[in-house]
């Protein structure tokens, strides 16, 4: 059975108005188109839904059910038309995501806080992955972004530079490697490294020391507990590890080769599908939330 929506909507209006003449007014309709509309809705069903026998015409029993469903409907179908116009104004129906763990997420996720608070109708996806995966991920899922550490450039994509990250040697202070002052390779190369996982399978960081014994975890939470266990030493972003740093919960690797490095992460969009306006609206609470992460005095 198929409903007659508009037939519905007049039902509604006759009641809500208080019978025929005030719904047709409110429906800028004549009062016998209205009236049909109603007696349409009843044969279609099968069933009386107006008592017509008083001064003012009531819903029956039934009428009173169908109604009450009916209305939820009515509110399905507005919804339906609104999230419609939406799309035809330029917002994209999906939106994809793709970031690197290694960042600070709280641009992310303030992002996203502010795309539902604008009440934007496009369903945004965010995906977690680890150096070269990001671009992988980017790639084989054709996402719309990504914030990504180790780019590879290409003609078809549009990189934007955002603020820089820093990254520390570090180990936990009951570790060989924390008493045993400035080190070289060789020594870094006795002791297990940890990483995390290269979810690409393309191989390893470029910034991994060459060891027989590396660990591979599944992200920086999991790293950084390794590293307080005292399980091995590794590289971690700083914002993540400065105060554990300054109370003495882990420690400065002092290797020879340097035990810091920066890096410049970039915001990632594609040429050849160019974003609608809730893409470009992420993108730029994306950059004003990277801008005041790597602000001077910001706790990143």
């Amino acid at each position: 059975m198929s409903i007659d929506l508009e037939s519905l909507a007049a039902l509604d209006a006759v009641v809500r108005h208080g019978g025929f003449g005030r719904a047709a007014q409110h429906l800028h309709k004549v009062q016998s188109a209205v009236s049909y509309q109603v007696r349409k809705l009843e044969e279609q069903l099968g069933l009386p839904l107006l008592d017509r026998e008083g001064y003012r015409v009531r819903l029956t029993p039934a009428g009173e059910a169908l109604l009450a469903e009916g209305r939820r409907l009515l509110g399905h179908a507005d919804r339906f038309e609104a999230l419609a116009r939406q799309f035809i104004d330029g917002w994209e129906p999906r939106l994809l995501l793709v970031a690197d763990g290694i960042l600070p997420l709280d641009a992310v996720f303030l992002a996203l806080k502010a795309l539902a608070d604008e009440h934007v109708p496009t369903r945004v996806q965010v995906k977690i992955e680890f150096m070269f995966g990001v671009q992988y991920r980017f790639e084989k899922e054709r996402a719309d972004l990504m914030i990504v550490k180790d780019y590879e450039p290409d003609r078809q994509l549009h990189a934007e530079p955002l603020p820089e990250i820093e990254c520390v040697l570090c180990t936990s202070p009951e570790h060989p490697l924390a008493a045993a002052g400035e080190v070289d390779l060789a020594l870094l190369q006795e002791h297990v490294e940890l990483t995390v996982q290269d979810s690409s399978d393309r191989g390893d960081d470029r910034h991994m020391f060459g060891g027989d014994r590396v660990y591979y975890l599944s992200g920086f939470s999991a790293k950084q507990q390794a590293l307080h266990m005292g399980l091995g030493f590794g590289w971690m972003p700083l914002y993540l590890v400065a105060d554990q740093l300054a109370r003495g919960e882990l420690v400065e690797v002092r290797y020879r080769g340097g035990s810091r490095y920066r890096f410049t992460p970039v915001l990632v969009q594609r040429l050849d599908k160019p974003p609608g306006r809730a893409g470009q609206r992420l993108a730029e609470l994306l950059r004003r939330g990277a801008r005041l992460e790597g602000a001077p005095g910001s706790p990143a």
